[in-house]
């Protein structure tokens, strides 16, 4: 089984709570950590921005990685959301079982 974490932006603390909930009521996800109050730097539409934000990280398996992406962008509030997902390549046994056992 892989797993992966999947970072997400998202403009207020609200917003990052909401889509936390959901995606781990639906068992899309095992944990939702937020990371409140970073900067963000980007170019957007030719234009360099800066915004302060909030970071989800999102823990899951492979199996939900595409569920994950739709969830994302039918209910967050950007046109264009980052939404990337990482294999984690190790990591406790127990854990990781436990984020499967979360999902399923």
């Amino acid at each position: 089984m892989n797993y992966y974490i999947f970072f997400v932006t998202v403009p207020n603390i609200e917003e990052g709570q909401k889509i936390a909930k959901i995606l781990v009521e639906n068992k899309l996800a095992a944990c939702v950590n937020i990371i409140q109050n970073i900067l963000s730097v980007y170019r957007w539409r030719g234009k360099i921005e800066e915004d302060n934000e909030h970071l989800l990280i999102i823990k899951t398996t492979e199996e939900n990685n595409t569920k994950i992406i739709k969830k994302v962008k039918e209910i967050h509030s950007y046109t264009e959301p980052e939404c990337i997902g990482l294999k984690i390549e190790t990591g406790s046994d127990t854990y990781l079982n436990w984020i499967k056992e979360m999902v399923e």
